[in-house]
């Protein structure tokens, strides 16, 4: 279910969990996507016999699993009354386990902080990105997000 906050309301959400998105397939064929778009053709990607044979299948790219944070955000919660805003970047970013090709992973969020900043609102939102049955998240982060009032 889609929570929409109000800019202005925010920062009652610190300390609180934001929400869980639906899981997500990553096949081998949005990882092959992902290494034609960036250029990274690194044969733990995209080889499927080698990485099979040395790694025990392919694994996706880190920073492809980064870059599904803020559309997974979307499927359940959006900061609202704004007059405009943007991805800030992230902030202690780490890839604690590979993601398999064939394995589902979801976000899970938590609202760490929001304070001022250059005339704005500087959002942190702290993420967890589950594999289905790993123990170990694929990635943990603080994203950042900044927004100008309405």
């Amino acid at each position: 279910m889609l929570r929409s906050i109000p800019l202005a309301e925010v920062s009652a959400h610190v300390g609180k969990e934001l929400g869980v998105s639906n899981w997500t397939e990553i096949t081998q064929e949005r990882i092959n996507a992902f290494a034609e778009a960036t250029g990274d053709h690194h044969w733990m990607h995209v080889d499927i016999e080698r990485a099979t044979r040395e790694r025990g299948g392919t694994i996706a790219h880190g920073l492809l699993i980064a870059c599904l944070v803020p559309t997974l955000q979307g499927q359940f919660m959006e900061i609202t009354d704004f007059a405009g805003g943007y991805s800030y970047g992230f902030d202690k970013l780490r890839f604690t386990q590979p993601v398999r090709a064939g394995q589902r992973v979801r976000l899970r969020q938590l609202l760490h902080s929001v304070g001022p900043k250059n005339a704005g609102t500087l959002v942190t939102i702290k993420c967890e990105m589950e594999i289905g049955d790993e123990a170990r998240p694929a990635l943990v982060a603080d994203y950042l997000a900044f927004y100008r009032g309405a």
